[in-house]
C-alpha cells in the first residue's frame, strides 16, 4: 500500500469550489504532502502565491497547484499574499516514502545502453518532451478528479528502482498498467494534447496532455496514437491503445504525471484500480 498523508486541521479534505472559500479564509489546500504528491490550492482571485520564495501561477478564480518529486525532503514554505496585502504563511513538511527495487534481466544490450548512432535522436526527443513539461498555461483542468486511463494489472509502480541486466538505472517515475496490445487508453482528465508521436526511441507511441499550470500527463509505449496535437480532450476521451513500442519488455501503458520538472505519482490522484466488469 502506498503511504497517503492527508492534511488535517488546516487543510481541506475535498476539492474546493471557488464560491466555497470563506471571506476570512485566505488559503485552502487538498492533496498529499509527501514524495510524489500533488497539492491543489484555492485562494482569492488576484492573490500571489510563492513556494520558498518562488512564485507560481494563480488562476483568475484563485486556483493553483504544486507538487513534490520522488526524492523531495524537508520542508517548504507556502506564502499567499492577498490583493489587500493580507498574508498567510504555512510550513509544509514533506513525508518520506519507501520504494521497491525491481530487476529486469535478459534485455538485449541496446535496450539497456543505447548505441551511439541514436544518441542525437534521443537528445532531440528529450528536448521536445522537456518543452511540453515546461508549459505554464492558464487553464485549470488539473483541478478536476483524475480517472484511470486504462484497465489492467499494475506491473510497475512510481519511484521503484530498476536494475536492468544487473545495472542500476534511474528510478521509474511512472505507473505501469499491463494489458493486451490494443487495450484502449483514455484521457484521465481534461486538457490539451501537446505531443503525439508514434515512434520515440525510449517511449515508442507517446501522447502528452497539458492539464494547465505545469501539470502534464504522459502516456508511453502505445501501439496506436489517436490523439492529435492541439486538440482539447475531455476526461474519458479515447487517445490511443496499449502497446509494447519503444523500450518496453512487454505490452503495457506507462502513465506519468509531472508538475514542471517534478515527477509525481499518478496513483495518488486516482486511488485503487477499479475491478474489471
Amino acid at each position: 500500500m502506498f503511504l497517503r498523508v492527508y492534511l488535517t486541521l488546516w487543510l481541506a479534505v475535498a476539492v474546493i469550489a471557488p464560491s466555497s472559500l470563506a471571506a476570512d479564509d485566505l488559503l485552502q489546500l487538498e492533496g498529499d504532502v509527501l514524495q510524489g504528491g500533488m497539492v491543489r490550492g484555492m485562494t482569492e482571485g488576484g492573490a500571489q502565491v510563492t513556494i520558498d520564495g518562488k512564485p507560481i501561477r494563480v488562476s483568475d478564480n484563485g486556483r493553483f497547484v504544486f507538487g513534490f518529486g520522488r526524492d523531495a525532503q524537508g520542508e517548504v514554505t507556502l506564502e499567499v499574499r492577498a490583493p489587500n496585502a493580507d498574508t498567510e504563511r504555512r510550513v509544509l513538511k514533506i513525508a518520506p516514502r519507501e520504494y521497491r527495487v525491481e530487476r529486469v534481466d535478459g534485455l538485449p544490450p541496446k535496450m539497456v545502453t543505447p548505441p551511439d548512432e541514436v544518441l542525437a535522436r534521443i537528445r532531440q526527443e528529450n528536448k521536445e518532451i522537456a518543452r511540453v513539461r515546461a508549459l505554464d498555461t492558464p487553464e485549470t483542468w488539473f483541478a478536476s478528479q483524475f480517472h484511470w486511463p486504462a484497465s489492467g494489472r499494475i506491473s510497475g509502480v512510481y519511484g521503484s528502482q530498476r536494475v536492468l541486466n544487473g545495472e542500476p538505472r534511474r528510478p521509474h517515475y511512472g505507473l505501469d498498467v499491463a494489458a493486451p496490445v490494443g487495450t484502449p487508453v483514455y484521457a484521465p482528465a481534461a486538457g490539451l494534447v501537446a505531443l503525439a508521436e508514434v515512434d520515440l526511441y525510449y517511449t515508442g507511441g507517446t501522447v502528452m496532455i497539458d492539464h494547465g499550470h505545469g501539470v502534464t500527463s504522459v502516456f508511453s509505449h502505445l501501439s496506436s496514437v489517436d490523439a492529435k496535437v492541439g486538440t482539447k480532450v475531455a476526461i474519458g476521451d479515447f487517445i490511443g491503445r496499449i502497446g509494447a513500442t519503444g523500450r518496453a519488455s512487454g505490452a503495457h501503458l506507462d502513465w506519468r504525471v509531472n508538475w514542471f520538472g517534478e515527477r509525481l505519482d499518478p496513483e495518488l490522484l486516482v486511488g485503487p484500480m477499479p475491478k474489471a466488469p
